[in-house]
């Protein structure tokens, strides 16, 4: 069963931000600020990527999703760091709605429209355990009678930590958090035009069955300077600097290497 996760990195879509811009322009001129455009870079490098370089099951497709004005040098690196990566396909769009042009893609991304698939969202700064890809499968094919019944099935694992990333290293806490995106799955049925965009990720239990699988931590959500969803006030999420034991977790759980963090942020 094709599985398709969709990464969004830096671009400018028409709504699906929470912070709010006038233009367009004033858009595309935040997110692609050299500093903000930096730290993306520092944390794709060494929290997003390296999970789904090491997954146990690496037959999966990623889309990334850039700007068609995206910076020339930046895209460059962008090609260069997922280069090793033969799942990773990066696609240059207008802004257009942020739903409906997510939604398109993923629908374009199915190699047999015809046949079930699996969906996944891909935030450009979280990381999910080596066995995302594996246990998703397994979740999928442990209901096979529940999703010959139902059109969609969400899979969510809702154990993991918020953590943050700097010259010191990281330091984090180890959370509870149902649906979030970060380690989420979605059965589409063979046929079906709905996709993991099609809803809020938050809201995916008002709309399909849903299995939530606990026990062991399967996400890394990272807080940072250019969160969009916490430029607003939210609450603060507390975190503590990581042990050698928990520096060495976090390298075999979801290889996030604490080295190389201080080094890249340095």
């Amino acid at each position: 069963m094709q599985v398709i996760g969709l990464c969004r990195f830096s671009y400018p879509a028409l709504g699906g931000f929470q912070v709010e811009h006038d233009s367009v322009e004033e858009r595309i001129a935040f997110l692609y600020q050299q500093e903000r455009l930096e730290e993306r870079f520092r944390l794709l490098e060494t929290v997003a990527l390296p999970c789904l370089r090491a997954q146990t099951d690496p037959d999966f497709d990623l889309i990334i999703v850039i700007g068609d004005t995206f910076p020339p040098d930046s895209r460059d690196r962008l090609e260069a760091l997922t280069a090793d990566m033969p799942q990773v396909q990066i696609q240059a769009h207008p802004p257009l709605p942020q739903r409906e042009i997510m939604k398109d893609i993923l629908r374009k991304a199915r190699t047999d429209p015809s046949a079930p698939c699996l969906h996944f969202r891909y935030d450009d700064d979280d990381a999910v355990a080596l066995n995302f890809i594996e246990r998703l499968r397994k979740a999928q094919a442990d209901c096979e009678a529940l999703c010959e019944q139902h059109r969609t099935v969400a899979f969510d694992y809702n154990m993991g930590y918020v953590a943050e990333f700097s010259a010191d290293g990281i330091a984090a806490v180890e959370i509870h958090r149902p649906y979030y995106v970060a380690a989420l799955g979605m059965f589409i049925r063979g046929g079906d035009g709905l996709t993991i965009m099609s809803f809020a990720h938050e809201k995916l239990a008002r709309f399909m069955p849903t299995v939530t699988f606990a026990g062991e931590p399967m996400f890394v959500r990272s807080h940072n300077g250019y969160n969009d969803s916490r430029q607003k006030k939210v609450k603060p999420v507390p975190v503590t600097p990581l042990s050698d034991e928990q520096e060495l977790e976090f390298l075999k759980r979801f290889a996030i290497n604490a080295d190389h963090v201080r080094a890249a942020f340095a």
